[in-house]
């Protein structure tokens, strides 16, 4: 079930609600004056045996007037009453622009004023709204079910070749604003801080003694190759050994942290980081090396092959019930959930964002608000109107007929008490 059917289900059920209320208290208004009718023609039929009975009948014909008279005003703001052109009356219907321009007018002089909308948006807490919404479940799958039907339409967009250029163009732009020198000397720092630069040594010491291993018989013969001609083989083999040996003694020795060659080592690489950091001409060979790559080809190819592999990815994971997209999307905004209720300042900051954003987009514009109120209720037919006010207010005009006939009642009683007094 879509969410626009529940709120027009409830707007059904208002609306019955209130129609019904509304008969209810009319039928009640009518009885009453039906009850002083009753009382007022059999009190003036046994006011001969009973004379106390005029005071009851005096109640009843006043009662039954006030009645009369504000039934008549109430039926005369909607309608004719009887269906007669009564002047001044079915006021609503014939002053309908008016009240629809009065209304707007009200709603923009009054509810949109610069300092009532200030003053409400600073009790209003958005991003508190929006950290209890996102607490829900439900409105998290929502959201991600909703971004996930964008998402097709988006990559269609996406695919067109002026997107792809501009993506192509921010990319490159974005690389060229890196200066390659300081960056090389920074990540290189970073790497050397975390001790990757030995893992790196040992590595390659590693790999040499691996080469000479597997390699001794081949240095042996090179050797022997080489060797004086009057010299033995054997004498020759004894030489290649000790050499082996002792570059293997040699590359066994550079493990140790203290030692010279690994020492010379990150001497060595200091040196870099500091001429990577400060020299101008290492600046100007890492520009050149950037500028030579980007306006590679191999560039722009490497990015049309990117991006189609990531909207294929995109693609694949679309089709999945409960992709990586989805399940991401939904883990993203539980967290911003739980970062905004966390954050006071982040809270701050939103809340301030929501109230200038209402305040330099909804008070500038009340007139055009306030026109548009009156533009709406001006295209409403008569009927319309009539209605949807006198659900609004003839449950409380009812209460006025009935007052009336009490306080007229009394009014009458009272003038004809004080009349017989003084008679």
């Amino acid at each position: 079930m879509s969410k626009t059917q529940p709120i027009a289900a409830s707007r059904e059920e208002l609306v019955g609600q209130r129609t019904a209320e509304l008969k209810r208290m009319r039928l009640l208004a009518s009885l009453l004056l039906v009850v002083m009718t009753g009382v007022f023609a059999v009190t003036t039929a046994l006011a001969a045996w009973w004379p106390f009975l005029i005071y009851p009948r005096a109640f009843a014909e006043a009662a039954m007037v006030g009645a009369c008279a504000d039934w008549f005003a109430v039926v005369a703001l909607f309608r004719h009453p009887f269906g007669l052109p009564i002047p001044h009356t079915a006021i609503v219907p014939r002053h309908k622009k008016r009240i629809g321009e009065a209304l707007g007018r009200f709603i923009s002089v009054n509810f949109l004023a610069p300092d009532e909308v200030a003053a409400k948006l600073e009790k209003i807490d958005a991003a508190g709204w929006i950290s209890s919404w996102l607490k829900e479940p439900e409105n998290i799958r929502l959201v991600a079910r909703r971004s996930h039907a964008l998402m097709p339409p988006l990559l269609e967009f996406v695919r067109q070749e002026q997107i792809r250029t501009f993506s192509r163009n921010v990319i490159r732009n974005g690389i060229d604003s890196i200066a390659v020198a300081p960056l090389a000397a920074r990540v290189l720092c970073v790497a050397m801080s975390q001790g990757h630069h030995n893992t790196v040594f040992d590595q390659v010491i590693a790999t040499a003694r691996q080469f000479l291993l597997e390699h001794r018989e081949s240095i042996r013969q090179r050797v022997a190759k080489r060797g004086l001609a009057w010299l033995p083989n054997w004498v020759d083999g004894k030489i290649a050994d000790a050499c082996v040996a002792g570059l293997l003694d040699t590359l066994a020795a550079a493990r140790a942290l203290d030692d010279p060659m690994r020492l010379q080592y990150q001497a060595a690489l200091n040196r870099l980081v500091k001429l990577l950091a400060n020299d101008p001409e290492m600046f100007d060979q890492g520009e050149r090396l950037k500028a030579e790559v980007l306006d590679n080809s191999v560039v722009d190819g490497y990015l049309n092959w990117l991006s189609n592999e990531i909207e294929e990815k995109i693609r694949a994971d679309l089709v999945a019930p409960n992709g990586i997209f989805t399940r991401s999307l939904e883990h993203a905004l539980g967290s911003l959930g739980n970062w905004l209720e966390g954050d006071d300042h982040i809270r701050t900051m939103i809340n301030l964002w929501a109230q200038q954003l209402v305040l330099n987009t909804i008070v500038p514009n009340r007139a055009e608000i306030g026109t548009f109120v009156a533009e709406v209720v001006g295209r409403w037919d008569t009927k319309t109107l009539v209605d949807r006010l006198e659900l609004q207010v003839g449950k409380d005009l009812q209460y006025i007929r009935i007052n009336g006939t009490l306080v007229g009642g009394l009014v009458g009683l009272t003038i004809f008490v004080v009349s017989r007094a003084f008679g």
